[in-house]
Order: structure tokens, then C-alpha cells, then sequence
């Protein structure tokens, strides 16, 4: 797959069979229009492009909200986008001139004169274009016009439920991460450096490691405790994780805290791959440290029995 950070440096001579969206999760309904891209492109002996953008459109025409996470980082949906087999990704940048393109000069200007589009391939709620005012009934209106095809992938196509990033960050917000897997096809996971921390875990025979995600607009579950897997290095390690203000300590800032299993290594200063497989509880306040100490016990042997 070939990377592009702006659409002008993309060229090609051969039909192009495209779809264009921000693609947050590269989830299943995301990978089924992929496909159907990849599909295409191979029966008229063409290139298959996806075009996304960065940063997404709310960071940019919304800047005062500062409240939308996603569900991946650039970097991470580049990851998950190499497995598609896309053979080009553009990642244009978005900004506030560029959002006022019309929806006809995006289709003429850009799919059709810069990127030779011949065919393209849209979910069932796609929009585009100055105030989100294109849509499939456009599209069929100006592909004759210039010259290519639209196809509309529906939601009874991907797999008769209607997913949306919306849904999937909503999932992972209050913690329900098994629905948020099942509509993402793999794990919800964040990556993040080790930090010092208290080593309060040290003394419950649950050494920690403190986490800080790297991306400040990456989604943070929601508080609780998971089992996780962990890699490390080239090496997943099974885990559990708590996601809160540890009330039975301190009770002030949000932290992230993992325990590996059978693990002792110095990991500080180290990035960390977290799996969220399943919550195992909602975080508590224990009276005594021995309470939580024994909590511990009966999270690990939960947390073990659903990853094994």
C-alpha cells in the first residue's frame, strides 16, 4: 500500500476505483466496502484508492468543542488499512478552506480530474462536500456527467446491523467492549508509554504498570476492570487492567493501570500495546487494602478464564 499525505501527489494513468470517508475504526462495515473496492478495481485491471482525511472535520470546524475522541490514531488506522489490500492510501489534510469545497467541485475537481475516478464505492450514510450536502442521490446524478459509476454499499449488506463509529466509540465510553469488538472485528486497544507511578500495586503483590496513551485524542474506555492482552516487544502477555480513580487510595485523577501475568521485567520509559477482550467489573471502593487485595485475587482468575 502506498501513502500519500495530499491528494496532489497522487497520479495515475489507470482506472481508479475509490471510496472516501474518514474511516475511524476501520471497522467490519468499513472493511466491507474496502473489499467491494478491491474487488472492483481487479475486474477492470485498475488500482483501488482510499481517500481519508486528517484531522477529522469536528477537530477542525469545531475546535472549541475539544471533546471528540477516536477510535484509532492516524498511525493506527494506517496499520489497520495496510491489511485491507488498498493499493493507495491518501490521507489529505482537512482544514477549514478545504470544507467548503461544494460537493460538485469535489466530485469534478477532485474524483474525477485529479484522482481519474471510474468507479466509486460509498456506505449507506455517506455525505460530503461544504455542510455535508452531498449525497448517494448527487452522486448518481453526476456520474453520468462525468464519467464514472457510484455504488452504494447497504446496511443489510454489512452483516444486517448498522454500524457506525458513533456506536462502536459509545461502546467503548461506558465499557462495553465486547459489542465494540464485535462491530470493530478485533480488539479495541490503545498504545501508551510506561510513567512512574505510586508502586502501591508493588505492595498487593499486583506490581502496575502506569500507562499514558500517547495521542491526547485517542478514546479511553470507560472505568472499570479488563481483561487485556498485552504486547511487549514482539510478546503478548495475558493481563489485567484498571481504568480509574483508584477510590480506595486516592480517588483524584484518572490513571490507566496494568498488571501482566507472570511477568518482571523494567518496562519504563517503554510503549505498550493494550487488548481490551472483556470487562470484568466496575471499579469499587474498598474499605480495607486487604479487600482490594483479595478482589485482586478473584479479577486475575476472571480475568484468566476469559483469555485463556
Amino acid at each position: 500500500m502506498k501513502i500519500y499525505r495530499n491528494i496532489n501527489e497522487f497520479s495515475s494513468n489507470n482506472p481508479i476505483v475509490i471510496t472516501t470517508g474518514t474511516f475511524d475504526g476501520v471497522h467490519v462495515g468499513h472493511r466491507k466496502i474496502i473489499q467491494r473496492v478491491t474487488e472492483l478495481a481487479k475486474k477492470i485491471n485498475g488500482e483501488s484508492v482510499l481517500l481519508t482525511f486528517f484531522p477529522h472535520p469536528r477537530m477542525v470546524l469545531y475546535p472549541e468543542q475539544n471533546d471528540l475522541r477516536l477510535i484509532n490514531t492516524i498511525e493506527e488506522r494506517i496499520d489497520l488499512l495496510k491489511k485491507t489490500g488498498i493499493d493507495h492510501l491518501i490521507i489529505h489534510p482537512f482544514t477549514k478552506e478545504f470544507s467548503r469545497i461544494t460537493s460538485l467541485d469535489f466530485v469534478r475537481d477532485i474524483l474525477v480530474n485529479k484522482l481519474n475516478t471510474k468507479k466509486l464505492v460509498i456506505g449507506y450514510d455517506h455525505h460530503f462536500g461544504k455542510n455535508r450536502e452531498g449525497s448517494f442521490e448527487h452522486l448518481k446524478e453526476y456520474g453520468p456527467v462525468y464519467g464514472f459509476d457510484v455504488e452504494e454499499i447497504s446496511a443489510q449488506e454489512i452483516q444486517q446491523i448498522n454500524i457506525s463509529s458513533t456506536k462502536i466509540r459509545n461502546s467503548v465510553l461506558i465499557g462495553e467492549i465486547k459489542a465494540a469488538n464485535q462491530f470493530l472485528g478485533y480488539h479495541y486497544f490503545i498504545n501508551g508509554t510506561v510513567v512512574e507511578g505510586e508502586k502501591i500495586g508493588r505492595q498487593l503483590g499486583f506490581p502496575t504498570a502506569n500507562l499514558k496513551v500517547n495521542d491526547w485524542y485517542k478514546l479511553i474506555p470507560g472505568k472499570g476492570v479488563y481483561a487485556v492482552r498485552v504486547g511487549f516487544e514482539g510478546v503478548t502477555y495475558k493481563g489485567m487492567l484498571n481504568i480509574g480513580t483508584r477510590p480506595t487510595i486516592s480517588g483524584n485523577d484518572i490513571t490507566i493501570e496494568v498488571h501482566l501475568f507472570n511477568f518482571n521485567q523494567d518496562i519504563y520509559t517503554k510503549n505498550l500495546r493494550i487488548e481490551f477482550v472483556e470487562k470484568i467489573r466496575e471499579e469499587e471502593k474498598f474499605e480495607q487494602l486487604t479487600d482490594l487485595q483479595n478482589q485482586l485475587n478473584h479479577d486475575k482468575q476472571k480475568a484468566l478464564l476469559v483469555l485463556s
